[in-house]
């Protein structure tokens, strides 16, 4: 964990998970599948799993998912999986936890969204009774506002009473101010309702990211209980992926945030798991926590024509992915270690003798010599058709002396 201060909320304690006060960020994700198909659910959970989820959620929108997400429960513990599950509910969560009371006890964690739990007289009936299934059986709740699902209710009295100043705000900030509203207001008839604090996770999300970070930063200023952050139909590729990093980043940086999920448009021949991955990248970046080894490699100019440094860069990075289960098994620090690949004399040396071990490749009109340094020495010179092999071979001599315990 980086030394930056965090906001100190209660300990939410999900399974063998723990988020909130001191712990690190915990990484979140959901699946796509429908959940009443048990092997496709399976699958894509065990996936998410593999890649450093820590907490899976389902959607459980009728008595087929209910089923499944049941059966499948029960054939992810019966195979020793630990990994909390979360259920989702909007319109009919308290039905359907009424009519599937073992699920209700199976599952880890309930997400209920304000917003979607009934109009009305219902929507007080409706939330209390899911927050009773949770109280009774002793499991977490992420309380999620979403401004695309908002309270119509609230929203209807807010935008009321704005429209009674003589100074009336945006519907924006109306909005914003209904976000907050709606998460404060909910946790507090959680709590209300005999939820315990340790048991109470909020989220508000918001398409905009400077929305998102206006939002939670006044929730976390009002309120001390775990948060979930998100961008949420923050879209797919890069722009999913840019959107979600500058948000989460600039929350995380003061403190704010305690798990995280990314939600990225899937896209064809792309896995799940990628969502999971730029939480894993947003995390290592920020020095919060560590995954894998970190690859440091330039973005290649003019001196370096030759592609040889970039093929070499993809295999130092495939060759660190095939190995790392078999790394984090015999060496449980090895996700610290930062390794340099580099394409020319201007940089390359100076940022592999930063690494722990890199290597600095030659340019164009250069001695055709790469340096390796290893703790910030040139250790050796390597040339010739095997820089690749040799170098690797290298790498994994430094990795079992270096963190053999």
């Amino acid at each position: 964990m980086s030394k930056l201060v965090r906001r100190k909320t209660p300990v939410v304690i999900i399974g063998d998970v723990r988020m909130g006060g001191d712990d690190p960020v915990v990484v979140q994700s959901m699946t796509d599948t429908p959940t009443a198909d048990v092997p496709a659910t399976l699958r894509q959970t065990i996936d998410l799993i593999e890649a450093g989820s820590e907490l899976v959620r389902w959607t459980i929108n009728d008595d087929a998912a209910a089923i499944g997400a049941l059966e499948a429960l029960r054939s992810l513990r019966a195979s020793g999986v630990r990994t909390p599950v979360v259920g989702d509910f909007h319109f009919n969560g308290h039905e359907i936890l009424a009519r599937h009371e073992e699920l209700a006890k199976a599952l880890d964690k309930y997400r209920v969204n304000p917003g979607n739990v009934g109009q009305g007289v219902r929507k007080d009936s409706n939330f209390s009774s899911i927050i009773g299934f949770a109280v009774r059986y002793d499991k977490a709740v992420r309380i999620g506002v979403n401004w695309g699902s908002l309270d119509k209710d609230l929203l209807a009295a807010l935008m009321n009473q704005n429209a009674k100043r003589t100074q009336p705000r945006t519907v924006k900030q109306i909005m914003a101010d209904a976000m907050v509203e709606s998460a404060l207001a909910s946790c507090q008839a959680a709590l209300a309702l005999g939820l315990p604090r340790e048991k109470l996770v909020v989220s508000a999300k918001l398409s905009v990211l400077q929305d998102t970070i206006d939002v939670n930063e006044r929730i976390a200023a009002e309120c001390d209980h775990v948060l979930h952050l998100g961008l949420t139909e923050a879209g797919g590729g890069v722009k999913g992926v840019a959107a979600s990093a500058a948000a989460l980043a600039v929350l995380l940086q003061q403190g704010i945030g305690d798990t995280i999920r990314v939600s990225l448009t899937p896209e064809p021949g792309i896995s799940r798991t990628r969502e999971v991955e730029v939480c894993q990248d947003i995390l290592q970046s920020m020095g919060f926590r560590y995954f894998y080894p970190g690859i440091t490699s330039c973005p290649g100019c003019g001196r370096t024509r030759s592609v040889y440094f970039q093929e070499l860069a993809r295999d130092v990075r495939e060759h660190v992915a095939a190995r790392m289960t078999e790394w984090k098994k015999k060496y449980p620090d090895v996700a610290t270690l930062k390794i340099a690949v580099m394409g020319c004399v201007v940089n390359g040396p100076g940022e592999s003798a930063h690494a722990d071990i890199g290597i600095s490749l030659p340019g164009s009109m250069e001695d055709p010599a790469a340096p390796v340094y290893v703790d910030g020495k040139k250790t050796a010179i390597l040339k010739g058709l095997h820089i690749k092999e040799e170098f690797i071979q290298i790498l994994e001599n430094y990795i079992a002396q270096r963190f053999t315990k």
